[in-house]
């Protein structure tokens, strides 16, 4: 019997532009999945918790899926206890997961909660899994340096695919919109701790003063008592506190150090 791999997919979202993507380690879970498929002569599946509508799943079909299956959940609800059904019912041997989304909660924590309700082993931050034979999986860890660490794993387990596997292959529009996209009734249950949060836009850090960096004690004074090169400077002897101030609170909005 084939071995039955899903790989599990969210919506990313670009950290510069925050435009919706393809997520970054998502892709290479998928890409792994695929490279399974050809070397064990598996079956993967790729599977998505919430709207079937959205367009960023078409990028990850075009990367040579011919179905994505999709849970449809709805914002509030909890993708876990979906995910877990589903995952038992189709008899899934291997899950694989990026470590956290880019969207939503980015907790990291769902293959955890994952392979808590199933019962499996979980394996963190895998680069790449080397081969499965008699049911045990070899598989290399990635570690801090470019490090790897070789496990063995029985199946089935869950794994969370590292930025160190290899990147996802591009995607292809027109075979993405040709792509059959599967939605899926699931049981729903509210997470009534997302529920009462309120969301809003992070600001930006403020940005700080150039600080001359000196090693010695010598190059310090040297940087304290050294006469100013530039000639936007100005010196306030005779001015009141108030003007004084003022010039101070214009050179930091000028810095941005406050807004």
């Amino acid at each position: 019997m084939p071995l039955n791999v899903v790989s599990l997919v969210s919506v990313g979202r670009h950290p510069q532009s925050g435009r919706q993507r393809r997520a970054e380690q998502d892709g290479r879970a998928v890409e792994l999945g695929m490279n399974l498929k050809v070397v064990q002569n598996s079956q993967l599946t790729v599977l998505h918790a919430g709207a079937s509508s959205e367009p960023v799943l078409r990028t990850y079909a075009g990367m040579g899926l011919p179905e994505l299956k999709v849970l449809e959940l709805a914002e509030q609800d909890d993708a876990v206890p979906a995910l877990g059904d589903y995952l038992q019912s189709a008899n899934a041997d291997i899950v694989l997961t990026g470590v956290r989304a880019e969207s939503g909660e980015s907790s990291g924590m769902v293959p955890y909660l994952l392979a808590e309700q199933l019962g499996w082993p979980l394996v963190p931050r895998i680069a790449d899994i080397v081969s499965i034979d008699d049911g045990v999986a070899e598989i290399l860890l990635a570690l801090p340096r470019g490090q790897r660490r070789a496990v063995s794993v029985p199946l089935p387990f869950v794994a969370s695919v590292d930025n160190a596997a290899a990147e996802a292959r591009q995607t292809a529009y027109g075979p993405g919109m040709r792509a059959r996209i599967e939605g899926n009734k699931a049981v729903t249950e509210v997470d009534e701790v997302r529920a009462g949060w309120q969301e809003s836009d992070a600001k930006p850090r403020p940005k700080r003063l150039k600080v001359v960096k000196a090693k010695t004690a010598a190059d310090r004074f040297k940087a304290a008592t050294a006469k100013p090169q530039g000639k936007a400077g100005k010196v306030m002897k005779s001015e009141s506190a108030k003007e004084q101030a003022e010039e101070i609170f214009k050179l930091l909005l000028e810095e941005k150090v406050i807004k």
